[in-house]
């Protein structure tokens, strides 16, 4: 069998096994709903960030949307090993690649899912951004980018880990990144230590650039940074799966 159909039923599988499971589609697409919620009509009024609240705070909570479901893909991988499915996919001469894809394409699919159900909730909100087309385009190929980054990473944690548990926990660091970046108020508000981190960290490049391009303004070094951050997020998570995968398989 070509790798190309057992990476299609591979996928198959695993978007059966998110929808069967009504505690994975909530953390993945009604999670991120409820936050923005929160954000925005519980804390929005105390927060100056010199536009609409709804404005500031949807690009970066369409990444949190991307990070929220990541634990559960990595409980997912886990499993697959602790069962001793991987073994039966050998015994059925499954390839690698086609294994590790699914999951990955798994997620990239449900995170599109979590983030246009979101746009959707910020537009009945007020989200009224001034991006053009080619501009959006740019927001979704970032977003893209971000999620095939973050599913082979999240798929090497899942590989790594010794126990589907163990899985979940090693992805809350993952979850809780954007919350410390420009995702809900300006790095430059915050405090020392913590606004240097904020600065730095992957998810605040990404979120200035996606805020950038929906302005209809955006710095091309936040567009570059963000990119890079994302190339090199899929790099160290495709290299780190494929170790990983050998010496477990």
């Amino acid at each position: 069998m070509s790798s190309k159909p057992q990476s299609m039923v591979m996928l198959g599988r695993n978007v059966k096994h998110i929808t069967r499971n009504p505690t994975t589609v909530f953390n993945a697409v009604l999670m991120p709903i409820v936050i923005l919620l929160m954000f925005v009509y519980m804390f929005g009024d105390a927060f100056d960030v010199g536009v609409d609240y709804i404005d500031y705070a949807t690009p970066g909570l369409m990444l949190l949307a991307v990070c929220y479901g990541l634990s559960s893909t990595a409980i997912s991988v886990s499993s697959d090993f602790t069962k001793g499915i991987i073994n039966r996919f050998k015994v059925m001469d499954v390839t690698r690649a086609s294994v590790l894809t699914g999951h990955v394409v798994a997620s990239l699919l449900t995170n599109l899912i979590a983030i246009a159900a979101l746009i959707g909730v910020a537009f009945l909100l007020g989200f009224r951004p001034s991006a053009s087309f080619a501009e959006w385009l740019g927001v979704v190929g970032i977003v893209l980018l971000l999620g095939f980054a973050a599913g082979w990473f999240t798929v090497a944690m899942g590989l790594a880990s010794k126990s589907p548990e163990t899985a979940g926990i090693a992805a809350v660091p993952l979850v809780m990144l954007p919350f410390f970046s420009s995702a809900i108020v300006p790095a430059e508000t915050m405090g020392p230590g913590l606004r240097q981190f904020a600065e730095y960290q992957p998810f605040t490049a990404m979120i200035e650039a996606i805020r950038g391009l929906l302005e209809g303004a955006a710095e091309s070094s936040d567009v570059i940074t963000a990119i890079a951050w994302c190339l090199g997020i899929a790099l160290v998570g495709f290299l780190w799966a494929g170790s990983t995968f050998k010496k477990r398989a």
